[in-house]
């Protein structure tokens, strides 16, 4: 596998580092997680398989399980020691609290100078904002992303349903990580890697630089995701039309040959729709009614080659005939359990790339990665565990 023989000491919890180290696990990195005793918070979601949640297994799939106590001088010792042995360091902790735990940046590269040590943060290492605590939903509200879709969607401000800005913000790590080791190989120096989950917002965001110059003012864009239209068809199936509505009508009319329609409405281009919206959307609604599948929608829209897509359930994806062929999906071993998770969304034509693990009980690997990593025997691991440096699967 691509990353073969890279060891990564994964100290990340919830869903922006584990994200990020599970990709590294997925190209082939031996990725060693450590939880506290209480375990990641991730571990406390529904629903479960034995006694894992699901959406712990598929954030760390394919990684050893430790569990070790920082607040223990002994377990900060075990930790360090382990990151002797690391080429990367993962950690998504608050500014600081890597190095009151002895296990900062510079605690670190000060015992192995080459390590490639990545922070993920909410604001960044420095800055006003550097010490705030940041989870996806409160980026997403403070980088513009809940106004954008509000303002677009003409609704009052609405949650997201999912965790965009972590798995940004994990996805530009593991880029960044990557291209930190690529350094390391050309020159053998490591660095410090600092990625924030406000910066990552901005630059995942198509929308940033049209924000900040003053938005679209009287200008008339085709590229509106947050506007396009949502039609049913006469079967109750829901699709999904690309654009802005208002400027994509006329192609839309063009290929089902409803021109005469928006003529008869005073729409001779998308100066005239504008700011119509609803009426645009309710044309488009008559028309879709009139067909009664979405191959059959699709047919009369192809001559203009405009796509459209099925609203579908994301637990029916599984069984999609694309899913299957890509393997999109891979079944892993989750405390005794199969469970079907996604695989990776890369393929290499060198080899296999995903999962080749599933998940477990917290400390499930205490032993055998310690004994591997720092050849430590049953006695010290048992005196380990009665102190309650480790925390035992049982």
């Amino acid at each position: 596998m691509i990353l073969q023989g890279i060891t990564v000491l994964d100290l990340t919890r919830v869903v922006s580092g584990p994200s990020c180290t599970r990709t590294l696990a997925d190209l082939g990195a031996d990725v060693i997680k450590i939880e506290p005793p209480e375990g990641d918070l991730l571990r406390r979601g529904v629903p479960k398989a034995g006694r894992v949640a699901l959406g712990f297994a598929q954030q760390n799939a394919g990684k050893r399980h430790l569990s070790i106590d920082l607040r223990k001088p002994a377990g900060r010792d075990l930790v360090a020691k382990i990151a002797l042995k690391a080429d990367v360091l993962v950690e998504n902790y608050r500014p600081g609290v890597a190095a009151r735990l002895g296990l900062g940046y510079e605690d670190v590269r000060a015992a192995n100078p080459d390590i490639v040590y990545c922070s993920i943060t909410g604001y960044g290492q420095d800055g006003p904002s550097a010490g705030r605590r940041a989870y996806a939903p409160i980026i997403h509200a403070e980088l513009g992303l809940i106004a954008l879709n509000a303002r677009e969607r003409g609704t009052a401000p609405l949650p997201e349903a999912v965790s965009h800005a972590d798995f940004a913000v994990g996805a530009q790590a593991a880029t960044a990580i990557l291209a930190a080791l690529v350094h390391k190989l050309r020159t053998g120096v490591g660095q410090h890697v600092d990625v924030s989950m406000a910066e990552t917002m901005l630059a995942m965001n198509e929308w940033t630089t049209v924000e900040v110059a003053g938005g679209f003012g009287d200008e008339i864009s085709p590229f509106r995701p947050g506007k396009a239209a949502i039609l049913q068809l006469k079967n109750g199936t829901w699709i999904q039309l690309p654009g802005n509505p208002t400027t994509g009508i006329f192609r839309i009319a063009a290929a089902l040959d409803k021109r005469d329609e928006l003529e008869a409405r005073g729409w001779h281009g998308p100066e005239s729709t504008q700011g119509k919206e609803a009426e645009v959307i309710k044309l488009l609604q008559s028309w879709a009614l009139s067909y009664e599948s979405i191959s059959e929608f699709e047919t009369a829209l192809e001559s203009l080659r405009i796509p459209l897509g099925q609203v579908k359930s994301l637990g029916d994806t599984a069984n999609e005939d694309w899913a299957v062929a890509r393997e999109a999906f891979v079944e892993v071993d989750v405390d005794g359990e199969q469970v079907r998770i996604p695989r990776s969304p890369f393929r290499f034509s060198a080899g296999y790339v995903g999962p080749t693990s599933g998940s477990s009980l917290q400390g499930h690997d205490n032993r055998t990665a310690l004994k591997e990593l720092l050849d430590l025997n049953d006695e010290t691991l048992d005196a380990l565990e009665a102190e309650g440096v480790l925390l035992s699967p049982e």
